[in-house]
């Protein structure tokens, strides 16, 4: 039983790593890269929200542009728009048949907001590695009272959790300090 329960726990800690990963990727660093804007919702096709990944080919021909080309022609400028209404603070350009994005340079002021936002994210991938460590641990605590189970048992299980905890803790940190030196770089 305890088997399942580190692989399912284990399998769980890599989904928030991988979460917290692919949401770091939206964290402008001052250098184009396409996963800045393929999150992007757009609302494509009445009421059906995509993201621009789903709606166009985006590539980052320099270090300081992306473009973006849409399948359909028709989703031109609600892609621009929705670049527009996003948070990343980008003004998109309409050029005949595709979107440029000029990236501006970042001042040590944006910088410094987006560590903290970086933060913020790794901060909120170690609450969600915290819930579940507290439902693995619900788990362990209904073994309690199961006949071959000892305290010695329940408290190697306990060791265990943890250091699978630590583990994918220690990973976000290593995120973290990563994704700061990639904004602190230019």
């Amino acid at each position: 039983m305890d088997g399942d329960l580190f692989t399912v726990s284990k399998r769980k800690f890599g989904k928030v790593v991988e979460l917290v990963q692919e949401d770091l990727l939206g964290v402008q660093t001052g250098r184009a890269k396409p996963a800045l804007v393929e999150g992007v919702k757009v609302e494509a096709y009445e009421g059906s929200f995509m993201e621009v990944k789903e709606l166009a080919g985006t590539t980052a021909p320099d270090a300081h542009s992306i473009v973006i080309k849409p399948w359909d022609p028709s989703t031109l400028e609600k892609i621009e728009k929705a670049i527009q209404k996003s948070d990343l603070g980008l003004s998109p350009v309409v050029d005949n048949d595709l979107i440029r994005i000029s990236i501006p340079a970042l001042t040590e002021e944006r910088r410094k907001e987006l560590v903290k936002q970086v933060k913020q994210k790794i901060e909120g991938g170690k609450a969600m590695l915290r819930q579940v460590r507290l439902e693995a641990k619900k788990e362990i605590d209904k073994q309690k009272d199961q006949s071959g189970i000892s305290e010695d048992d329940i408290h190697e299980m306990y060791e265990r959790l943890q250091k699978q905890v630590d583990e994918y803790n220690k990973e976000l940190d290593e995120k973290e300090k990563q994704k700061e030196k990639e904004l602190m770089a230019f």
